[in-house]
């Protein structure tokens, strides 16, 4: 009888197509295989045998949000629908890597499924505040194929843009490893409209950085702080420095350039989101389990579709979407810019002072 170690008489070739067949019957969109070698010298988060001691390859993933939610969510219409598609879809990702992990362990193959999202690496100092993931399923997809970068740094696909959510299975098969989609052929058009997304602002417009992974290097947008996604995508705040838009977030909290300052204030606002009403839906998320946070941003993923004339035309719903405030009674309207302001002020001061 097969041991864990086992690896049985199959050559790689069809065992790579064994697994691409079963994903792309489950709806998938593309399949890529990395290994240990291809995956050399990038970041921590692309060491496999972090996830599994002894590993040798990793098979990446990539599944769409439904298109239909992302459009009144930017326009501020409707926020539940598109919330509840990313969070079963993060579920279904799971679901799905731990059935490739399945299947190959069915060979008798050491493997294991990961989470989709919300997994970090706890053995590092603030791990709460730095958020580093136990593997990127970014890095894994460019580096395979599966997807490529876009300016904002997410990954993308020709159809549906950066609108994809990505899943990894690790495994100590020795699988054949499969290359990056060519520089000419990837979704981006560098548009860059991706960065005028973010209410703050922490995508450069010019500034690039890159990273190189099995001697392949890969490019895309320098980033300002991460606290800065964080303190927005967290939900914590959303107003753009301008006042004329928002996230889906009521915050508005002040965005200090100093980092020391820019902590404390997302400490400061942390604390004070304890004490606003919950919201409908949301889920928990491990560097915060006493909050129910909800899905309020990730308007860099959404404008994206790779087509210059769509990403400007959502990116204009969001520019002209307004501004969220939360009402005491714990629900939330939406007002025009210049209307903004005046009905924020006009809230009780002790339920004002949870958002600013």
């Amino acid at each position: 009888m097969a041991g864990p170690g086992y690896l049985p008489i199959i050559s790689s070739m069809s065992l790579n197509q064994e697994i691409s067949e079963f994903l792309l019957s489950k709806g998938v969109l593309r399949v890529g295989f990395a290994t240990r070698e291809t995956l050399a010298g990038g970041p921590p988060s692309t060491e496999l045998e972090y996830i599994l001691p002894g590993a040798r390859s990793a098979v990446s993933f990539a599944l769409p949000l439904k298109q239909e939610y992302i459009e009144p969510f930017l326009a501020k219409k409707d926020r539940s629908h598109h919330e509840e598609d990313n969070l079963s879809l993060n579920l279904r990702i799971k679901d799905l890597s731990w059935e490739v992990a399945g299947l190959l362990k069915s060979r008798g193959i050491m493997s294991k499924g990961t989470a989709a999202n919300l997994k970090y690496r706890q053995d590092t100092p603030n791990w709460q505040i730095n958020l580093l993931p136990d593997i990127s399923h970014r890095y894994v997809a460019v580096r395979s194929g599966v997807a490529s970068f876009g300016w904002s740094g997410n990954a993308g696909i020709k159809g549906p843009g950066t609108a994809i959510l990505l899943g990894t299975t690790v495994t100590t098969a020795e699988l054949e490893p499969t290359g990056p989609i060519p520089e000419g052929e990837s979704f981006c058009n560098k548009c860059k409209l991706c960065a005028s997304a973010c209410p703050m602002e922490m995508i450069e417009k010019k500034k690039e950085m890159s990273v190189t992974i099995g001697g392949a290097t890969f490019t895309h947008a320098a980033r300002k702080s991460y606290l800065l996604c964080q303190f927005c995508c967290g939900g914590f705040t959303g107003l753009h420095r301008s006042g004329r838009w928002s996230s889906w977030s009521p915050g508005r909290f002040r965005i200090p350039e100093d980092e020391p300052e820019l902590l404390n204030e997302f400490l400061r606002a942390v604390s004070l989101y304890n004490d606003r009403p919950p919201l409908p839906g949301g889920y928990t998320h491990p560097a915060h389990p006493e909050n129910r946070i909800y899905l309020t941003c990730g308007n860099c993923q959404l404008v994206c579709t790779g087509e210059k004339k769509t990403t400007a035309a959502r990116l204009k719903l969001l520019h002209t979407s307004g501004c969220v405030i939360q009402n005491p009674d714990g629900s939330l309207s939406v007002h025009p810019a210049p209307e903004a302001e005046a009905a924020f002020e006009k809230l009780v001061p002790r339920h004002r002072d949870l958002f600013r």
